[in-house]
């Protein structure tokens, strides 16, 4: 296994936009493009909204201390606009792990999030004992659905009433890939 302290940068298709690790000195792009309501209501409630320099600061010292997950800054032209992480399972599940994702608003619809959740996916499955990867999204998130679809993933489940989201019941849809 490959280790996730080792984090790589990954070049992606589009002109200067890669995946690479995070950085002390992406505090302030990471306020600015996370700090954006849209972003936070398709995430968990851990990432916080508004989103201030010290919740960057945060996240940047938990990065720091980061031993086991994949943790890298989604960088387009020199500064870090979003996220992808892989969450490796224990246990019984010890070949699975989860991806997550966000892409700061002025770089919707550009098929970014699709060629790096790809990239990712087949970093992991070469790099990692891992034969299963999956995502689990909010029914309100068509296009974060749509990009894992696009990433070949396939949807396996909707889980009725399975999350609460700004005082709402929201069913939230498994997609997983398969190596």
């Amino acid at each position: 296994m490959t280790d996730p302290l080792l984090a790589p940068t990954l070049e992606l298709p589009q002109p200067g936009a890669r995946l690479r690790p995070w950085s002390f000195a992406d505090a302030a792009a990471l306020v600015e493009y996370a700090n954006d309501p849209r972003i936070a209501e398709n995430l968990r409630d851990t990432f916080p909204y508004p989103y201030t320099q010290q919740d960057a600061e945060f996240y940047l010292c938990l990065m720091a201390d980061q031993q086991r997950d994949l943790h890298l800054a989604f960088e387009v032209g020199g500064v870090a606009v979003g996220s992808v992480g892989v969450h490796f399972k224990t246990d019984v599940r010890r070949r699975s792990a989860e991806i997550g994702y966000w892409l700061g608003q002025p770089y919707w619809g550009q098929g970014l999030a699709t060629v790096a959740v790809q990239c990712v996916a087949d970093y992991v499955f070469a790099h990692f004992d891992v034969c299963r990867l999956y995502a689990v999204v909010f029914e309100t998130n068509l296009a974060s659905a749509r990009v894992l679809e696009k990433a070949g993933f396939e949807l396996e489940a909707v889980l009725r009433k399975s999350i609460i989201k700004n005082n709402q019941m929201l069913d939230s849809r498994l997609y997983a890939k398969v190596n």
